[in-house]
């Protein structure tokens, strides 16, 4: 029977939107059951599992799914949590689903650094986040701990401020909040179980790592096409922007001039156009890269 590898996913939210999103990237279409708890990779042997964002890494250190892709906040809080010897471990951060824990109080207060919290209670569903956080700037307050609803914590009078996910603000805003001090900053992470893989599993999770970190490379990636001046092909290939080396062809009918050809491992904007046309290029095209493998 053939080894499939299992991968633990967030069944809905903007974490699993941007996982959802990373699988097509890679060529992988996930087909789902009646249930949609449960899907299946027709293009390589990958079984995915729709779990809630906090069950994922108990789910892959419990060896119940090889691998997964879960919140770096979500993460970090279940390992500062300690209730497993053998956690799950990093594999590598995606770049997607990033936002911010942040301490949040009235919008009246005149914040003026940590000691202000001193002997306030904060709401939060990261306790071992925030505990962290106001012992390493040495504030003297207590968290609170909230499954849900932390916004409306002050108001009812449960707390005097909040921990909690920060996106647009506007939640915090509704509830007469402001955020004030980010706790931490977070992104979605590929995870793994600790356990060595057989040997065929480990083939088609290297094999998924290469699509991943292609996709990831190619993400912010442009391929750049521009025609230059031969004298000004050494200026051009230093400003391009994460540039590998390029590819440089002569032009027919143009001795003096030749095409340029290349990969620039980092965006580029406007202003950096602008600066290759003042070093001689012409006809500059940016096209974004949609696939790359090293």
């Amino acid at each position: 029977m053939t080894e499939r590898l299992r991968i633990a996913i967030q069944k809905s939210g903007r974490l699993s939107d941007g996982s959802m999103e990373l699988l097509k990237n890679c060529g992988l279409k996930v087909s789902r059951g009646k249930d949609r708890l449960y899907g299946r990779v027709q293009e390589m042997p990958i079984d995915v599992m729709l779990l809630r964002d906090d069950d994922i890494p108990e789910f892959v250190a419990d060896q119940a799914c090889d691998i997964g892709i879960v919140g770096e906040n979500v993460f970090e809080e279940d390992r500062l949590g300690g209730a497993r010897e053998d956690a799950a471990e990093e594999v590598m951060r995606l770049g997607f689903a990033r936002c911010r824990l942040m301490i949040a109080g009235p919008k009246e207060w005149d914040y003026d650094g940590p000691a202000h919290l001193n002997g306030m209670r904060i709401a939060t569903s990261y306790p071992g986040l925030t505990q962290a956080w106001l012992e390493r700037e040495g504030a003297a307050a207590k968290p609170v701990m909230m499954k849900g609803s932390v916004e409306v914590a002050p108001r009812l009078k449960v707390a005097d401020a909040v921990c909690d996910i920060v996106s647009t603000g506007a939640t915090l805003d509704a509830n007469g909040l402001k955020p004030v001090a980010t706790v931490f900053s977070s992104q979605a992470l590929l995870i793994r179980n600790k356990e060595p893989f057989p040997t065929e599993k480990q083939t088609i999770f290297d094999a998924l790592i290469k699509r991943i970190n292609g996709v990831i490379t190619s993400r912010d990636a442009k391929y750049v096409m521009m025609n230059a001046p031969r004298t000004a092909v050494e200026a051009i290939t230093e400003y391009l922007p994460g540039a590998d080396a390029p590819t440089v062809l002569d032009l027919v009918g143009a001795p003096d001039k030749v095409a340029i050809h290349a990969v620039c491992r980092e965006s580029v904007f406007w202003d950096q156009l602008e600066e290759l046309k003042k070093l001689g290029a012409s006809a500059i095209l940016v096209l974004p890269i949609e696939k790359m493998m090293a």
